[in-house]
């Protein structure tokens, strides 16, 4: 049976060929301790990592001894929130995360609230942005720490980090922005931001790897949650993955390299896919604003319908989601979508497309088709019950 056409690039994305090429040699030839330094292959594979350590630092501008490398975004996040807060004081131990955040910054928010950290949860405008006079307005003089994502992972927004951070820094506040979904996919400069979060999967690198970006100064302290060998500064001590590193470095250089042209390819055919379901479903809603959007998301909700059944019609012909991969276990309503305003009604008809380099317009129309004609079905199925 033919796979389904895979449109959750959200989700994650195929290891790109030459990726995985880098990455073979150091499993089963030059396999090292890369923190084995008495040795020659130790150096060796130090030396690869060094190389892919500086590939993804010029992916979001920064020096390669502020990248630290962890095993994905989740972790890169508790450890950001985690440690940041630790280190602030008594006085500033007011937080503000998103309240669109992924599942695993909501979580660190909570967990934050249980350690007696005062947690505010700044909403979106409907078309998915922050207004920086909100921001400012929920500010206070004992806030030491905000998170706000560089992206968002269901509906795409970008939000304007640089004048975020701009507003943040001039206040001594602390900056975390979850860059996920957004690094390879849009220009990002770690400039005034002190905390970004990567991870490999999500830019055709390999799965099990992502990175931590800390704008180390004196006063500022990040408080590890393992204790090891001492890797990294101590920060997160354990044996980097080699193999791993050397993908995620590769993957970060082809994505500097193939950005514009990712971009433009890539809104093209979101923009087909949208005019093409806009034509036949006239009822069909745009969940944020398509503006300030990643080129290759679109999310629309289809009023009188529940997207799991229709995620289950489309089964055996495109790939695509109704929200969050690390949430989508629970048939809830995405408290991303509820925080634009949505009713439960309306986010729990909403799905998310992700287009990736190896779709075509074929599989665009195909998708057209599919979505088209399973509404169709599930809306007789609701007239005849």
């Amino acid at each position: 049976m033919r796979k389904p056409i895979f449109l959750d690039h959200h989700s994650t994305t195929p290891v790109e060929p030459a990726v995985f090429n880098a990455m073979q040699p150091w499993f089963v030839e030059s396999y090292g301790n890369p923190h084995s330094s008495d040795h020659a292959w130790g150096w060796q594979a130090e030396a690869a990592i060094e190389e892919a350590r500086a590939k993804v630092a010029d992916l979001i501008g920064a020096r390669p001894a502020d990248v630290i490398f962890t095993s994905g975004a989740t972790e890169s996040n508790n450890l950001a929130l985690f440690g940041a807060a630790e280190g602030l004081p008594a006085n500033r131990r007011h937080v503000i995360v998103t309240a669109t955040a992924h599942p695993c910054i909501a979580g660190v928010a909570d967990r934050l609230e249980m350690r007696e950290f005062e947690v505010t949860r700044l909403y979106p405008r409907a078309d998915g942005l922050y207004a920086l006079e909100k921001l400012a307005d929920a500010l206070r003089p004992e806030t030491g720490l905000v998170s706000i994502e560089a992206a968002h992972h269901e509906i795409g927004t970008i939000q304007p980090i640089s004048e975020i951070a701009a507003v943040l820094s001039s206040r001594g506040i602390i900056f975390h922005t979850d860059a996920a979904q957004a690094a390879g996919k849009i220009p990002l400069d770690v400039a005034d931001i002190d905390l970004m979060s990567l991870s490999a999967h999500k830019l055709y690198g390999p799965k099990g790897i992502g990175a931590l970006y800390v704008r180390w100064r004196p006063g500022f302290t990040v408080t590890p949650m393992f204790v090891g060998g001492g890797q990294q500064r101590g920060l997160r001590p354990g044996t980097i993955p080699t193999p791993l590193a050397v993908g995620f470095g590769e993957a970060c250089e082809i994505a500097g390299q193939r950005m514009a042209q990712d971009g433009y390819q890539l809104a093209g055919l979101r923009d087909r896919l949208l005019s093409g379901l806009r034509a036949g479903l006239p009822d069909l809603v745009v969940n944020g604003g398509l503006e300030s959007r990643l080129a290759h998301n679109l999310n629309v909700r289809l009023p009188g319908i529940v997207a799991s059944d229709l995620l289950y019609e489309l089964r055996e012909t495109i790939a695509i989601s109704a929200g969050s991969a690390c949430a989508s276990a629970r048939i809830e309503p995405s408290p991303s979508l509820l925080a634009l305003g949505l009713t439960e009604a309306e986010a729990l008809s909403s799905i998310r497309i992700g287009l990736g380099r190896q779709n075509t317009q074929a599989d665009v129309d195909i998708a057209i088709s599919a979505i088209i004609a399973a509404y169709d079905k599930l809306i007789a199925a609701t007239r005849v019950a």
